[in-house]
């Protein structure tokens, strides 16, 4: 089999495939959640009748340009996870993530409702916090395989990346609990229903819209899921394995970390991300550095 044939196969998987893990993964956070807080919980296809039911609902569109931004934030977080499925640059892919949220942000400010633009005005916040560490994330990995190709770095036979980042991956678990939107920095939209903001940047969407950013998110876990992985992953085929388990591993902790702790307020996010990044991550490619030059 090409390398072509692999990309393509790569890509069409996870377009196919994405939406019904990511459906899942909602699913079984919803079903621990609902366990951690002493309740019996729904179905962990619950998130799958969830979208459904908005499919069916009536759409309220504010302007037809809300629509056009939703479904090209919809495109660029699809077109993400087919850039790392298919193995191609790390920092292209983290580029088309910033832009994908970016159209997210446009298309909460078109509707002119206050709860929307002060939920799109958290979002560039959260942005601004943890864009650090997924650019320190990138060249991490550039310094411990020497390439910033996905499809390099899974089929290299060398060190597993982890042992070589541990920082970085500290520092990029940390940032995911405002990827993921869980406690304590759900700031931008209530992943729990006690918010000021109401739904935050999603307040004034409804319907099939609704129904997009929920699809959207589903993609971008599995994606994000995907870098997490690819941490553990060489040309090995027992390193899969690892990757799965460390996946579970992590997504147990974010849904755990969500449920202890209280919402911070947006000073205390951004200081804490960039606390951590400056400390965990640049602290972790100085170390590689130095290990490099001296090598």
């Amino acid at each position: 089999m090409t390398g072509t044939v692999k990309i393509i196969i790569s890509i069409v998987a996870y377009i196919v495939l994405a939406p019904f893990i990511g459906g899942l993964m909602s699913g079984v956070d919803r079903k621990i959640t609902a366990r951690m807080q002493g309740r019996k919980g729904p179905s962990i296809l619950q998130s799958f009748y969830d979208v459904i039911k908005l499919l069916k609902k009536e759409t309220v569109v504010v302007n037809h340009v809300q629509i056009f931004y939703l479904l090209t934030f919809l495109v660029f977080v699809i077109f993400t996870g087919c850039l790392f499925f298919g193995g191609f640059d790390l920092l292209l892919v983290f580029f088309a993530l910033t832009t994908a949220n970016l159209f997210l942000i446009l298309a909460a400010t078109s509707s002119h409702s206050p709860y929307a633009s002060m939920g799109a005005s958290r979002e560039m916040m959260q942005m601004l916090a943890y864009e650090p560490m997924v650019l320190l994330t990138a060249v991490g990995f550039y310094l411990a395989t020497g390439t910033f190709k996905v499809r390099e770095i899974v089929t290299s036979d060398g060190t597993l990346p982890i042992i070589m980042l541990p920082g970085i991956f500290v520092g990029f678990v940390f940032i995911l609990t405002i990827k993921l939107r869980k406690h304590p920095f759900d700031l931008a939209t209530s992943h729990h229903a006690h918010q000021e903001m109401v739904k935050g940047i999603t307040t004034e969407f409804s319907g099939e819209m609704f129904a997009i950013v929920e699809i959207s998110h589903w993609y971008e876990n599995v994606f994000l899921m995907g870098v997490i992985a690819l941490f553990f992953i060489n040309a090995n085929w027992w390193t899969i394995i690892i990757a799965l388990a460390a996946i579970s591993i992590t997504y147990f902790v974010l849904i755990l970390v969500d449920n202890t702790n209280a919402r911070l307020k947006w000073q205390k996010m951004f200081k804490n991300s960039w606390i951590t990044t400056i400390i965990i991550g640049a602290l972790n490619v100085f170390i590689l550095e130095v290990f490099f030059k001296g090598v």
